[in-house]
């Protein structure tokens, strides 16, 4: 019989548990009900007497900035590394390999094309035409001997000849040296400026010597090379505007493409492609870096947003513009639709007016029908 008294007291517990429970539960909703409508009767006071002293949403509304929607320029431009070319920029060196005897010119000197800028020796030519020289001038006084007496008739006309011919061959042969001699003559192939001097008197001067004997460049014509990813090759076209950014020297300069290549390189998937600047450019260097931006769509008159003010939400884009609404300043979502997107800017194609007031500051916090203030 105890165990079953047991057992039965047990049972007693574990029931006054189960009602004290279910009478805490019973008490803490009737508890938040009651707190519920304390709110709704509090909250009807606070606004009865909002109505009273003529405080509206705007005294609580969140503060933000605004701009006017307006019209602008808009250029979409594909950036691409360049490097300053001139169009005139020559490696002068000998025409015969020989050691340099004189040097006429030095690193920053104007020079006119067919300038003399150096000489290689040319002593072995000399004393080839010291050599012939002498027959040349007995030659030329046996025809003059033969020539009397065959305008007297006198002689056969074979032996008139043979001194004519002796005299020809050796003004040839002296004209061949001397054409030789003037090739040991370094001239500048174009008018421009010295711009490196690599040769030295004494030093045996070649067309392969590591260091150019001299460089020419006409800075009166330069051009900016790029070469070009084929992936750019429908964009990238002659007459496109670009703007050539320097940099080295805080300079951007207008100009247009003046050739792109047919050819695609099979190894760098590239080709060049090529903007001639006109005008003067004294302070452009061969070889300088370019940033070349290239125009490849542009709208005169397009909607502008900065990039950072789209939001997303399951794939709609929208920005925030203050709508004035019976009087209060209310935040609205505008969806909007997104075309060319270039240096932090997008060109809104749809969704915005000119004259709306787009939201600059505070637009992360906003939320539809949300009351603001400027």
């Amino acid at each position: 019989m105890k165990p079953m008294y047991i057992s039965k007291i047990a049972a007693s517990f574990v029931l006054a548990a189960v009602l004290l429970a279910s009478c805490g539960q019973k008490d803490k909703s009737a508890e938040l009900n009651d707190l519920k409508a304390k709110r709704s009767e509090l909250d009807g006071k606070i606004s009865a007497l909002e109505q009273e002293l003529g405080i509206t949403n705007a005294a609580k509304a969140r503060k933000i900035m605004t701009t006017d929607v307006v019209t602008a320029p808009f250029k979409h431009c594909v950036e691409i590394q360049g490097t300053v070319d001139a169009e005139n920029n020559v490696v002068v060196a000998p025409q015969i390999p020989g050691l340099v005897t004189k040097i006429y010119v030095q690193e920053g000197d104007a020079v006119q094309a067919g300038q003399l800028l150096a000489e290689t020796d040319n002593s072995a030519y000399a004393a080839q035409i010291a050599a012939i020289q002498p027959q040349l001038e007995l030659a030329k006084d046996v025809f003059q001997r033969q020539q009397r007496l065959w305008d007297q008739k006198i002689g056969s006309e074979v032996q008139y000849l043979q001194t004519k011919t002796q005299v020809d061959a050796l003004n040839k042969q002296i004209n061949a040296v001397q054409a030789q001699i003037e090739l040991t003559k370094v001239k500048s192939p174009i008018s421009g400026i010295v711009d490196h001097v690599g040769a030295r008197v004494g030093q045996f001067a070649t067309a392969q010597n590591p260091d150019p004997c001299f460089r020419i460049v006409n800075l009166a014509s330069l051009k900016v090379k790029s070469e070009v990813a084929e992936t750019y090759a429908n964009k990238v076209k002659k007459g496109n505007k670009v703007l050539l950014y320097f940099p080295d020297i805080s300079t951007e300069i207008e100009g247009s493409i003046s050739f792109t290549a047919k050819f695609i390189s099979p190894m760098s998937r590239t080709f060049t492609a090529e903007a001639t600047l006109s005008g003067s450019n004294e302070m452009l260097r061969p070889n300088m870096v370019s940033v070349m931006k290239i125009v490849d769509y542009e709208n005169p008159a397009a909607i502008l947003a900065p990039l950072n003010l789209i939001q997303n939400e399951n794939n709609l884009q929208y920005v925030y513009v203050a709508v004035n609404e019976n009087g209060v300043l209310t935040a609205r979502r505008r969806a909007v639709t997104v075309g060319q997107v270039y240096a932090g800017n997008a060109e809104l194609t749809s969704g915005l007016s000119v004259g709306d007031k787009l939201i600059t500051t505070g637009y992360a916090e906003l939320t539809e029908g949300m009351a603001i203030e400027l």
